[in-house]
């Protein structure tokens, strides 16, 4: 199985067009169907339905299709990484991150470090812990922020000084927003709107232990989609302050739960796989600044 062969196959796959696949990768058509044909002959199985103007994943395919998106990827930065060894200049680093207005962190140290090596590439990959962590695992990226408490015997971690405060993001006419701070007896009953993975990893313990008593109408990824459900109405979002605008023209308000229930925030990165000369470089400039961030606290 060739790399060639799976950046044919993943260009069909988003084309969904053999013949406009092939227009893309330079090669005819009859050869681009033949690699897709010998392909899943290799695999046993078939991965595209196919029509007469168009083809489209099987359930084999979708299954395949992440597979070698993990691969071309895992390769193209390899190959990117020894390229920057040649006289160190810059290079790419990628970061899955949490959301967090703790990213602001991570935004300085990235500014500093490309004032050194304007050549250095910042990728951002948003997502929640289930999503960052499983592509922090197959090599994807160097980097993951995280603001769950977790088992980190596989990871190297370094603590943030940071914590994110956890509320409710509701409209600005509910009776609930006239409250300054809510305590845990506001959210009985209240139509809620939680993170997908809702009392797996990110709900904190105080909020999980009322599980059986809270009504939950919707989950999501993302704050920001979660927002236009609550501006419509449609319930309270469990989330972190200061990730939706909240001002006068937003329609939107936050409240605080008390007693205040934070989340720490964490950087890691793997134990198993070595970090390239870009993120180790970065990961120095992180640190560096966090020093430099904790002197001027203790100074003040």
């Amino acid at each position: 199985m060739e790399i060639r062969v799976l950046r044919y196959f993943l260009e069909a796959a988003r084309m969904q067009n053999m013949s406009k696949a092939a227009a893309q990768l330079h090669v005819t058509q009859p050869t681009l169907s033949r690699q897709i044909k010998d392909l899943e002959e290799e695999l046993g199985h078939p991965l595209f339905h196919r029509s007469n103007h168009s083809v489209s994943l099987t359930s084999e395919g979708e299954i395949f299709y992440q597979r070698a998106l993990a691969i071309v990827g895992m390769v193209d930065r390899t190959i990117a990484e020894f390229e920057a060894m040649q006289g160190f200049q810059g290079g790419e680093i990628c970061i899955g991150c949490a959301e967090s207005e703790g990213i602001h962190l991570i935004a300085k140290a990235a500014k500093h470090l490309r004032q050194d090596y304007p050549n250095m590439i910042f990728h951002l990959y948003s997502g929640n812990f289930e999503r960052v962590t499983d592509r922090l695992n197959k090599g994807l990226l160097d980097f993951a922020l995280i603001v769950q408490e977790m088992d980190t015997s596989s990871y190297q971690m370094l603590p943030i000084p940071y914590q994110d405060t956890w509320g409710l993001l509701m409209p600005a006419h509910a009776p609930l927003a006239k409250k300054e701070t809510l305590d845990i007896a506001d959210l009985l009953d209240l139509p809620l709107i939680v993170s997908r993975q809702g009392f797996t990893d990110e709900m904190p313990n105080p909020i999980k232990k009322q599980e059986e008593r809270l009504q939950i109408v919707a989950t999501y990824d993302l704050i920001y989609n979660a927002s236009l459900f609550v501006r419509e109405g449609l319930g309270y979002a469990l989330t972190f302050d200061h990730l939706v605008s909240t001002d006068a023209n937003s329609g939107l308000v936050f409240r605080p739960i008390m007693p205040q229930i934070t989340s720490p925030m964490k950087l890691i990165w793997s134990k198993q796989q070595p970090l390239s000369q870009a993120a180790q470089v970065f990961l120095s400039t992180f640190q560096d600044l966090l020093a430099s961030l904790n002197k001027a606290k203790k100074t003040n």
